[in-house]
């Protein structure tokens, strides 16, 4: 492949919903410029970017996979790098990696879908990150496909901004080519994507004459020069309006409606030449960063001319290829055989060879100039997100803007002896996939897995047997419940023991009450007179204590909130000891605490829910159900609510799965641990007879 030019490149990122055509649109465009002779197909598991077991076997994109294409645009030849995402919202963690390195967007539509959750998270994603963006409508082939229909909802649903740039012909109810807005000319499809001239039918030029006004009035708008040619009924030549629309689309005014069929690779040629007209290349932009030696912020222009720095915005970590590091160059150029500095981890790196990756396969190249995106084989310390650059110029970009995982499961290996062998393969799959996630709850003897969904659990337990070989059991986990006391209760423990030569003596009466602070397990005071203890029995008195309160004698939980006061006893000068008292405090605690009306507090968790006005009913309604208290409701000014609750993290389980059926898949929550409070009674019931069958079986 050749070297190209920071002014060369196009970083393009596909967005849109589970399904819509994505990977057939890349196949198409993999296609129309030689990279393939003929088209895989996702059903034959043969396409370049779904090539993973997994995304073979369930017939989705689970990665991001970068597909760079070679175009003779009119200014010359150009490199498309084009990153296919998944659809499905598990997967976000790769979408916001690829989009952290794309310089526009192209937001697929199914055109029978219409406008699914997906394209409205893509246009979210994209105006959050302020990316020049087209929508390309798949699936016209289908006759019960309405395209008028779909460029009303695209203009209800986001705007002034969207504008048709071509217009359908159809022949027999047969999708057989279309009309280009911008150049007022029909065009028939001949082979393929290629096309000719043809004239514009009848039927179009209602819609025509719409879709032509609202680009000149776009044209217009640019200067107030044409605004004035425009008024006075002045025709644009072809060159300006193509200038015009072009820093209109750069800027995010206008967002281009293009058309095609993926199946039958229609429309593609044009779309590749609006990736090359209306798209910006890297030297558009800005990167920013951190000057490390000055801690001032830095912006630097993509310049291959000054020293490399660049960011890695994904790992792969494969066992049969290796580890690979994918990397978008910001500034400078980098070459094989060369020495590069981690600033995040002040370690240096040697780089071997460097590849380009068309899906699983590696293209070797000679160098990576500033904007272009390549990959480096077994660098040991650099991760996702590390900033390389050189060590006499030390500079941090931000790392991409990852989606915190919320869904979690307790996991363990299926077979014994395995634990090691999961660790590691865990190791290796969280270095991939910024948004899994492995905690270990010591407290309840169970590791968790933490992911952004259920769907995305399941392919990681997957990937695990196939890739690795280690079969690990999701379960559902265990809720870190804590016990405490509502009564005061004086009680005595007394340890006596004879058996020959010394014995052992401890006596205390105790006074055991809450303390009224959840967040300590317990106080210790004494309040002895006459010496009926002595003081250096103290200690082992507070040792009882500390050891009763690991686990209570209710249901086994952690205790909190009890203060000890230690008021009276009674000792032997011979056969007390330090043992003895703090056996004697154990037995004082066992009877006191069961006695003092003991319960179990459950965690409580402060939940944020976002969700479209019309979800707010049935959200509020499931969360009364969970035994949720909505605190209130906010606007978060883009037409959506978040609705503040306090619940239950045992009520959190399985909530993301309820949360998209209720909303279609657009509501999010996000949660933080809050408090403990006491449990209900058949909630602390069920817990205590759970906590006891365990018990009997161990």
């Amino acid at each position: 492949m050749n070297v190209y030019g920071t002014s060369q490149i196009r970083n393009v990122v596909l967005l849109g919903h589970g399904g819509a055509g994505k990977t057939t649109v890349a196949e198409a465009l993999a296609l129309i410029t030689g990279v393939t002779k003929r088209m895989g197909k996702i059903a034959d598991g043969n396409t370049i970017s779904d090539y993973d077991k997994e995304e073979i076997k369930r017939q989705f994109s689970i990665s991001t996979s970068l597909i760079p294409l070679e175009y003779n645009g009119e200014s010359g030849p150009i490199k498309i790098n084009l990153l296919d995402t998944p659809g499905y919202f598990d997967f976000v963690g790769e979408v916001e990696e690829a989009i952290s390195v794309a310089d526009a967007a192209i937001i697929v539509v199914n055109c029978k879908a219409g406008i699914e959750v997906g394209t409205e998270k893509a246009w979210e994603i994209c105006e959050k990150y302020r990316l020049p963006r087209l929508f390309f409508v798949t699936n016209m082939d289908d006759d019960h496909a309405s395209y008028r229909e779909l460029v009303l909802k695209l203009e209800t649903r986001f705007g002034r901004k969207i504008a048709p740039f071509q217009l359908p012909i159809r022949e027999n109810e047969k999708f057989v080519g279309f009309v280009n807005v911008v150049k007022m000319a029909g065009r028939r499809f001949t082979t393929l994507s290629n096309y000719e001239e043809c004239p514009i039918p009848d039927y179009v030029e209602k819609n025509l004459g719409i879709a032509r006004e609202a680009l000149m009035e776009a044209v217009a708008e640019t200067s107030e020069e044409y605004m004035e040619r425009y008024f006075s009924g002045e025709e644009f030549t072809q060159e300006e309006i193509s200038t015009a629309l072009r820093s209109h689309v750069i800027e995010g005014n206008i967002v281009p409606v293009m058309l095609g069929s993926g199946i039958n690779c229609q429309g593609f040629s044009v779309l590749l030449q609006a990736i090359d007209k209306y798209f910006p290349s890297p030297d558009k932009y800005e990167c920013i960063g951190v000057d490390v030696s000055t801690g001032e912020r830095f912006t630097a222009k993509y310049n291959d001319d000054v020293s490399l720095s660049a960011r890695v915005f994904k790992t792969i970590v494969d066992p049969f290829i290796g580890k690979y590091s994918l990397m978008k160059i910001c500034t400078g150029t980098l070459k094989p055989d060369s020495t590069i500095y981690n600033v995040n981890k002040e370690s240096e790196e040697k780089v071997g060879k460097i590849y380009v990756l068309r899906g699983k396969e590696q293209i070797e190249v000679p160098e990576l100039k500033a904007g272009d995106i390549g990959a480096v084989s077994k660098l040991n310390v650099t991760q996702t997100g590390d900033t390389i650059a050189l060590r006499s110029a030390p500079i941090v970009y931000h790392k991409p803007e990852i989606s915190t995982p919320y869904t979690y499961m307790a996991y363990r290996a299926a077979n014994k002896g395995e634990d090691d062998k999961v660790s590691s393969a865990l190791a290796k799959m969280m270095e991939e996939d910024l948004t899994l996630r492995v905690v270990n709850d010591a407290e309840n003897r169970q590791s968790l897995l933490y992911g952004i969904g259920d769907q995305q659990l399941e392919v990681a337990a997957s990937k695990l047997l196939n890739r690795y070989k280690v079969e690990i059991v999701l379960d559902k986990p265990k809720f870190a419940f804590r016990e405490t006391l509502r009564k005061k209760v004086k009680v005595q423990g007394r340890h006596k023991k004879q058996s020959g030569g010394h014995g052992q003596y401890g006596d205390v009466w105790m006074e055991f009450e809450p303390s009224g602070d959840l967040e300590t397990p317990y106080v210790f005071e004494e309040k002895i007179f006459g010496g009926s203890v002595p003081k250096n029995y103290f200690p082992a008195v507070e040792k009882g204590l500390q050891e009763c309160v690991q686990k209570g004698p209710l249901a086994g939980y952690p205790v909190v909130g009890l203060k000890a006061t230690l008021v009276d006893g009674s000792y032997h000068p011979v056969d007390s000891s330090e043992m003895a008292f703090k056996m004697a405090t154990i037995l004082a605690f066992k009877k006191g605490f069961m006695d003092a009306g003991p319960v179990l507090l459950e965690p409580i968790a402060s939940l944020k829910v976002t969700v479209p006005d019309k979800f707010t009913g049935d959200v509020m309604g499931d969360l009364n159900r969970r035994r949720g208290r909505v605190l209130g409701m906010n606007p978060d000014h883009h037409g959506k609510q978040i609705i503040e609750a306090d619940i239950p993290m045992s009520e959190l389980y399985g909530y993301n799965t309820d949360l998209r059926s209720m909303t279609g898949g657009i509501g999010v929550y996000e949660y933080e641990f809050s408090r403990y409070e006491q449990a209900p009674g058949d909630i602390q019931k069920k817990e205590v007879e759970a906590r006891a069958a365990q018990k009997e079986d161990a």
